[in-house]
Parts: structure tokens; C-alpha cells; sequence
């Protein structure tokens, strides 16, 4: 792999809420899928070049008189296969596409050179090319669920298996971040006959509706001192947000919508708190993807929101500083405005024509599996009150006709059929980064016995930055964390062969 490959992946696979955060999220995969076809076409390296490709899969596992089918997006990586009783590593896509670079860089690749395992990714249904026309209308999404995503694992398993004549000496490890994470750790507990260890980084496995602890988090994280945070900046964040919401109480939306170069001006309620909620997307995902994704780091991020200087008006030094934070933001993702409008939010999430986002899917998912609302709930909350569940939940029934009062339950069933953030799996690794608000769905914590070794919390880290690839810059705890994932994965690759023995 390139020193340049290296320096410049992006490995994102994420749950996201706001606009602004997703609009993040795409813009790093453009990047990533960018640098990988650049790079594959300065590589004449063929064995680096992987096979892609197309499996049927049932579009109703659990109906058998639908008869309907769609078309999944695979990738496969023979290159360090130690043919023919080599380990398979499967990489879980989650809620985007899916692309060559699942097979051809990450922590997980750098342990199938290890071990010569076989790589093999596939892409989620109903995100990137695997839907079918029509995917994204209401009567189409139903069959958008992690539980049919499991079972197009488990088909997928099947195929490969007899693709590349596969026995039980070919051991499979599952790998995935974030949701895709969560799928990693539960195929592995509802199907432990395929899988024989799953690694499950930043992967919120516990459903939950009002999700205020993710900015709890934020909060703790932007107080971290390891990090580059501070009091002082979390003190700075809250007195910004406060200073914009009374602004806008006052009836200074025009001002406000100058200052922040809103592409309109905020002047509903829906509108105001689009435009806070575009603003602490910008703290939540610094934080989220502190040191690996962007130049924004909570280190500078601190750094603008501190920063006293005679430019700022008496008074108005907190509200200048968010200003002046949201411009760096503009100019980082080639923004021209701020894209404030509840209306023009809600058209977007009511398209059933453009698939690639999957911004739609996801937010499908969330109002009938997950909840995952990042809210303000919570009186730790660094940013606007107005940021409520009922804002995230009332889009349910206007987007796909699901009546509010059914998602309590939606979450209950999930972590009911999963375990929610008390699994009883074994073999399963749970890595998680202790500035990522995501921790707080996940599994930090080792067990007893059999299980003493499922968790891995990592100071100072990220989301998901253990599945990037080792760059210079990177913290030792991370390093450690690697090196710990891949003893692990040694051992049971080592346990299995001697299971396999007797």
C-alpha cells in the first residue's frame, strides 16, 4: 500500500442525524472513492484489484411466496488468500455504499495479510446500488431491516462458500464500524455456525429513542484536556448557542441569517432550529471524528472558540467566535450558504428518486428500529434546547405514515431480539473510542469467564478510528488497540484450527 493511500484514508461508515453531519459523511466517502480509483489506476499491481460483483438475493427472506428479488453489491480481495484453507474476512457495509476500498485498505486488510485470510465485503440493501426501482417508496421500504440484512449475510455466506469451495477449515471473522459494527456483533449471536468471532467497532448495539447522551458526551469530550478541549471551551460553546438563540428571540433572525450566511432567513420556529441544529453538527462531528476526519479538530475547534481577540465586539465575543467557526466549516465543505430551511429539509428526505445518500433509508430505520435522535434533552447539553425529540420523531409519520406512539416499541423489539448493551455472545469484540458519543449504545465494559475479553476502550480515540489504516500521527493507546485486536483475532483463528483438530 502507498505511503499516499495511507495518508489519505477515510474510512467513514456512521449514523447520522443532522444535515450538516451527513452532508460530512458523503462528502469524505466522495473523497475516499476519489483516492481509491486514483490510486488503482497508478497501481498495475493486478492481484490489488479486486473482483466485483452482483448476488440475487431474496427480497422478503421470511416470505417465501414473494417472489421478488434485488441485486447486492460484493467485493472480493483474493490477493493475501492462503488458498486453500485460508480465514475469511468479511466486511459488513453499513448505511451508504459500499466501495472497492472495503477490500483493499484498513486495519482489517492489514490482518488478512497476516493471517491470508480471504477478504470479502458486502454492501447493505437499499444503499448504493443494491436496491431495487421504486426502493425508496414507503411500500418498498419495508423490507429495509437489519434483520434482512442478516440474512443477506447469511446467503452471501453461502455463495461464497460455494464460489471458492469453502469447508469448515475456512474460519470467518466479520468485521464492521459503527451500524454496520452492530451487524458485525449480531450475526455473529444469531449466527454463530457462520461467523466464528465478530470485531465490532463503535457499534451502538443498544436501540434508543431519545439519544441525549451522545451530546453529553460531546460536552465531556470538548472539556477533555488529552484531546485539546477545556472548560472553558465547553463554558464558550454554551454561551455562543445562547447568544444566537436570543438573538433570534429578539426578532433579529435577518441579522442572524447574515451573520451565519444562512441561504435563507430563518424565520420560523422549523427554520431556527434547523439552523442550531446545522451549528452543533458542526461541534458533534469534530468530535465524533476527532484527529481522522478533516481539519477541524477538537484541538482547533477549542482554539477558535477561545480565542480572545480586540476584533470582537464587547459582549458578543461567544456568538462572533460561532460565527467565525461556522465559516471555517463553509469553506472546509465548499459550502456557499447554510442550509437552513425545514422545508427544503424535509423535500429532501421525501425524495424516492436519488438512492446514492441514503440519507431516506436511514432515517427509515431510525423510526422503526433504532431512534438514535440526538437531542438536547439532557440539561449537560452544550448546545440549544430547542434541539427536542419531538422535532426528530414528528418527521416518522409525515416521511413514511409511522404513527409516533409506535416508536417506544419499534426500540424495545430491537433490543429485545438483539440484547441490547448486555449480549449474550461470546467471541465478540467490542472497540469503542472514549471521546466517541457513540460509546454510550456500546459495549465498554469486559465480562466474566468466557467473555473477559470482549471490550476494548481506547483513550482518546474516535469513531471508528481503529479500522483506519496505522499513520504516524497516531496516538500509542490506538496503536496498542490494534495490536490488541489483532491478537485476539490471531487466537481465534488458533482456537478454531485446534476445535477443528479434534
Amino acid at each position: 500500500m502507498t505511503s499516499q493511500w495511507v495518508a489519505m484514508m477515510l474510512l467513514i461508515s456512521s449514523v447520522y442525524s443532522g444535515r450538516v453531519l451527513w452532508k460530512m459523511k458523503e462528502r469524505a466517502i466522495n473523497v475516499q472513492e476519489e483516492t481509491v480509483r486514483e490510486l488503482l489506476t497508478m497501481n498495475t499491481d493486478t492481484t490489488l484489484r479486486p473482483v466485483e460483483g452482483d448476488i440475487r438475493q431474496p427480497l422478503d427472506h421470511f416470505n417465501r411466496r414473494n417472489t421478488r428479488t434485488f441485486p447486492q453489491r460484493f467485493f472480493i480481495n483474493e490477493a493475501y488468500w492462503k488458498h486453500p484453507h485460508g480465514p475469511v474476512f468479511l466486511y459488513i457495509g453499513g448505511e451508504g455504499p459500499l466501495s472497492e476500498f472495503s477490500v483493499l485498505a484498513g486495519h482489517h486488510v492489514t490482518m488478512a495479510k497476516q493471517q491470508g485470510a480471504l477478504l470479502v465485503a458486502l454492501e447493505h440493501r437499499f444503499y448504493g446500488r443494491s436496491i431495487i426501482p421504486g426502493g425508496l417508496e414507503p411500500q418498498n421500504l419495508q423490507y429495509l431491516s437489519s434483520q434482512q440484512a442478516l440474512a443477506d449475510l447469511a446467503a452471501f455466506h453461502q455463495h461464497i462458500s460455494q464460489k471458492y469451495n469453502l469447508t469448515y477449515r475456512n474460519i470467518w471473522i466479520s468485521f464492521g464500524g459503527s451500524y454496520a459494527g452492530a451487524l458485525s456483533a449480531w450475526f455473529r449471536g444469531k449466527f454463530p455456525h457462520l461467523v466464528y468471532g465478530a470485531v465490532a467497532s463503535s457499534a451502538p448495539v443498544q436501540a434508543k429513542l431519545d439519544f441525549s447522551s451522545y451530546t453529553t458526551v460531546v460536552g465531556r469530550s470538548l472539556m477533555d484536556e488529552s484531546v485539546g478541549g477545556s472548560e472553558k471551551c465547553v463554558k464558550a460553546v454554551w454561551e455562543a448557542f445562547a447568544a444566537v438563540e436570543a438573538a433570534l428571540l429578539r426578532g433579529e433572525e435577518t441579522q442572524v441569517g447574515k451573520d451565519f450566511s444562512c441561504c435563507e432567513t430563518p424565520k420560523s420556529l422549523e427554520d431556527q432550529t434547523e439552523l442550531l441544529r446545522s451549528l452543533a453538527d458542526i461541534f458533534m462531528g469534530t468530535v465524533q471524528y476527532n484527529e481522522e476526519v478533516g481539519l477541524l479538530t477538537i484541538a482547533r475547534l477549542c482554539s477558535i472558540m477561545t480565542n480572545q481577540s480586540k476584533a470582537y465586539v464587547e459582549g458578543k465575543e461567544a456568538y462572533d467566535r460561532l460565527v467565525r467557526l461556522a465559516a471555517i466549516y463553509r469553506t472546509m465543505e465548499k459550502e456557499t450558504c447554510l442550509e437552513v430551511s425545514y422545508e427544503k429539509s424535509i423535500l429532501d428526505l421525501n425524495t424516492t428518486t436519488h438512492v446514492s445518500s441514503g440519507y431516506r433509508q436511514w432515517f427509515y430505520q431510525t423510526c422503526t428500529e433504532f431512534g438514535f435522535y440526538q437531542t438536547c434533552e439532557d440539561a449537560t447539553c452544550p448546545f440549544s434546547r430547542m434541539m427536542n425529540l419531538q422535532t426528530e420523531i414528528q418527521l416518522c409519520p409525515l416521511l413514511f405514515s409511522i404513527p409516533q406512539h409506535t416508536l417506544p416499541s419499534n426500540i424495545a423489539f430491537t433490543n429485545l431480539y438483539y440484547g441490547g448493551d448486555q449480549p449474550q455472545t461470546q467471541r465478540v469484540l467490542y472497540v469503542n473510542g472514549d471521546t466517541d458519543p457513540w460509546m454510550a449504545l456500546s459495549v465498554v465494559r469486559n465480562g466474566t469467564n468466557k467473555d473477559k475479553h470482549r471490550a476494548i476502550l481506547i483513550h482518546s480515540s474516535a469513531h471508528c478510528a481503529d479500522m483506519n489504516p496505522t499513520r504516524a500521527r497516531d496516538r500509542a493507546s490506538l496503536l496498542q488497540a490494534r495490536q490488541e485486536i489483532e491478537s485476539l483475532v490471531e487466537a481465534w483463528l488458533k482456537n478454531a484450527a485446534q476445535e477443528h483438530m479434534i
